[in-house]
């Protein structure tokens, strides 16, 4: 990109986006980012002008260009570096020896990251409440720890009333459009429970606890700034907030996910038999074939089911690799309230059934005893699956009544 020439765009009065669309990234570490992203960078121009946040190092041309637009980089006084994980610190390095800048603030775990990542660097540590003044507008900090590394924190520039909110709220969307307002409700929608799913879920906790601390610090927001994806205004910025309470809260509706993979059809047949059984139980289904579903999406399909059933043959002993790779995923995305289930086909000894019900276990879901069938599933056994189907939808029911009447739990 450092040939190519890319303007600032202006978000409020002597504010501009100065980040970086990235049209072609199709993985983040494991997360299928089919849409693409962005890298959200931002320029205040003030008495102190402040650059928030950088983008990913092979964008760094880009970013600079973008502040080209606007003023001479070398007038930049302040860095800011809300989260130290690549994909936003990757150009800092390079900002500082070309910008010089008087201070770089961070967090105290920022400071810490930082200087693991990238050696020495002239930082300055802020804190919850923290406010540096610019000139007409104030910075004020607040620290998100674990939302989603120990290291973040958000920025709200008070005047403007504009909260910089790193990670939260954001998406994996390259998009020629700047606001989620401008583009169609469904992406926005499934793209954000896509991003929660895969980045955010294992601190549902800390998101809840943000959400309910946040209404008493007196922050109340025009515009809603991620690093990822569009910005949020007007009422999306409610929308946005009420989305991420019901992806926290991981309430589960009347649905099913039955992974699988299969070697010679017979996994696949039982799959079918399985998902017939629920169906006829009223339950929405999902089935997703591995051999053509990515991890990624199983799990966002998954934030809202109440049931995660899974499929593998044996094979030398042991379950289907691209099984195992699905099941490391989700262990470290750690959903909650689920009922398990697994089945499979085997030739001779048939352990993957039982492997893949152990690692349900392991991930705290009340699993139901998998049932297996030898070679090619025949009437009976297809029967069986129909009826584990009914039987996996009378747990469902018994978790939803659970959820919807707490206090008979």
């Amino acid at each position: 990109m450092s040939e190519a020439y890319a303007k600032a765009i202006a978000i409020a009065p002597n504010i501009y986006w100065v980040g970086a669309i990235d049209w072609k990234v199709r993985d983040f570490h494991g997360y299928s980012t089919n849409r693409g992203s962005t890298y959200n960078a931002f320029l205040i121009v003030d008495e102190k002008i402040t650059l928030i946040d950088t983008v990913k190092a092979p964008f760094f041309g880009e970013m600079m260009q973008r502040i080209q637009s606007v003023v001479d980089p070398a007038l930049i006084d302040y860095i800011v570096s809300n989260h130290a994980e690549m994909d936003h610190s990757g150009s800092l390095p390079a900002a500082i020896q070309a910008i010089q800048p008087e201070k770089v603030f961070c967090s105290m775990m920022g400071q810490k990251a930082l200087v693991e990542h990238f050696g020495e660097l002239p930082l300055t540590v802020v804190k919850t409440n923290d406010e540096i003044p610019l000139g007409k507008n104030t910075l004020r900090f607040v620290e998100t720890r674990m939302l989603h590394w120990p290291d973040s924190m958000f920025c709200y520039l008070k005047e403007e009333e504009i909260l910089f909110s790193q990670d939260a709220f954001g998406m994996h969307l390259a998009s020629d459009r700047m606001y989620s307002d401008e583009l169609p409700e469904d992406v926005i929608r499934y793209e954000s429970k896509k991003y929660f799913a895969n980045i955010l879920l294992p601190y549902a906790p800390q998101v809840l606890k943000l959400l309910q601390v946040f209404p008493t610090l007196n922050m109340p927001v025009k515009l809603l700034c991620p690093d990822h994806g569009p910005l949020h205004r007007a009422d999306w910025i409610g929308r946005m907030i009420s989305w991420y309470s019901d992806f926290a809260v991981q309430k589960k509706a009347r649905k099913a996910v039955i992974a699988y993979s299969t070697m010679w059809g017979s996994t696949e047949m039982m799959a079918m038999a399985l998902g017939e059984g629920l169906r006829e139980c009223g339950i929405e289904l999902k089935i997703l074939p591995l051999n053509g579903t990515h991890r990624s999406d199983v799990v966002t399909e998954l934030w809202d089911a109440a049931a995660f059933i899974v499929g593998s043959p044996t094979i030398n002993n042991n379950m289907y690799p691209v099984v195992a790779d699905l099941l490391c995923y989700v262990r470290g995305l750690r959903p909650k309230n689920l009922v398990g289930g697994a089945f499979g086909s085997y030739g001779w000894s048939g352990e993957s059934m039982g492997m893949v019900s152990e690692q349900l276990k392991s991930f705290g879901m009340n699993v139901i005893d998998p049932i297996k069938a030898k070679y090619v599933p025949q009437k009976d056994d297809l029967m069986a699956c129909n009826e584990y189907g009914k039987l996996i939808a009378a747990a469902i029911d018994t978790l939803i009544a659970a959820q919807n009447n707490p206090e008979r739990i």
